[in-house]
């Protein structure tokens, strides 16, 4: 390079040195800022959630004392095997499940019906809406004990209301049924209102053209209803059942708690309402065989997995046939 006088000047790297320095760092912005924001969710899960799961299945292959958690015997599937032929597993999947549907079916169906109301406009809704969080906001505990002495045989609320119509009273924790009426009862009180301001939230995000369109075409509410709004908040509700199936697998706090002491943990003294969760705390707290827990542990989330892949099949089967 020349001067206009003709005089050569040195051309050097270094002017370009910062150049490609720049351009380096905003490329490593671009495509690394990315995985620098998303890093400390997949660390953290890699620390409480995929290492423990991970633990969990090497201690399901072992025979593990709860007190002598280092000293472990190698049974392969032993735990496996004896799980699937022990009757108290089958009776606390059962109860597993005629819980989870006892609880989920009212539940979701009442979220949206409040839902459906609250999407309307109507005085104080603000005041519904937050009303209808504090069942969730209460713990487990508090709500527990509240509805177990609403349920209590000789003094409870319940049953002086059948009383004073002529029905005898029910013991709802000796007697199986009603027990796992009672302890869903509790879920659904908790769950209702979040799973309410969900649907909400969905029925919100639909346009009001398609209610419009609706009216116009003659459909009534109830029409509006089952042919604009359900179908708008599908995803939702798909959601919330795969929620609510997670939630009822892993129920544990109520039923515990309700117990009312060492039934507490059997769930009953003849295991009427054990879930799995009790089944998992019974075998690993109470029994001291870790590796047996561990095994209930993953049998539970088998359980979840295969929930999953059947809600695919039916609705890869359903968008084929539609």
């Amino acid at each position: 390079m020349r001067t206009q006088e003709g005089t050569p000047v040195a051309t050097t790297s270094t002017t370009k040195a910062p150049v490609r320095r720049g351009a380096l760092l905003h490329r490593l912005d671009i495509k690394g800022a990315p995985y620098v924001f998303v890093a400390p969710f997949f660390v953290i899960f890699a620390a409480f959630s995929f290492y423990p799961l991970i633990y969990t299945s090497w201690i399901s292959l072992h025979d593990v004392e709860l007190a002598t958690l280092d000293v472990m015997e190698w049974v392969a599937f032993d735990n496996y095997v004896e799980l699937w032929g022990d009757s108290r597993f089958w009776n606390a999947l059962q109860n597993t499940i005629t819980i989870g549907v006892i609880s989920t079916v009212p539940q979701l169906l009442m979220a949206l019906g409040m839902a459906h109301l609250l999407n309307y406009r109507m005085r104080a809704s603000l005041f519904f809406r937050v009303a209808s969080l504090v069942p969730y906001a209460t713990s487990v505990a508090a709500a527990a004990l509240v509805f177990t002495m609403i349920f209590e045989r000789d003094f409870g609320m319940i049953n002086w209301a059948l009383g004073s119509v002529g029905i005898d009273p029910v013991d709802w924790e000796a007697d199986k049924w009603p027990a796992q009426l009672a302890i869903s009862t509790i879920v659904i009180w908790r769950w209702t209102g979040y799973n309410a301001l969900l649907y909400l939230a969905a029925m919100q995000a639909i346009p009001a053209d398609r209610y419009e369109a609706a009216s116009l075409d003659g459909a009534s509410r109830w029409q509006q209803f089952t042919h604009v709004t359900v179908p708008g908040i599908r995803s939702t509700i798909v959601f919330t059942i795969v929620l609510s199936t997670i939630g009822a697998t892993q129920l544990f706090g109520e039923p515990l708690i309700f117990g009312q002491g060492p039934n507490g943990v059997t769930g009953g003294a003849d295991n009427q309402y054990q879930t799995l969760g009790l089944l998992l705390y019974e075998e690993g707290w109470k029994n001291y065989q870790m590796g047996r827990s561990a095994t209930v542990a993953w049998a539970m989330f088998m359980l979840l997995v295969l929930v999953f892949v059947a809600q695919r099949l039916i609705q890869r089967l359903r968008s084929r046939t539609s």
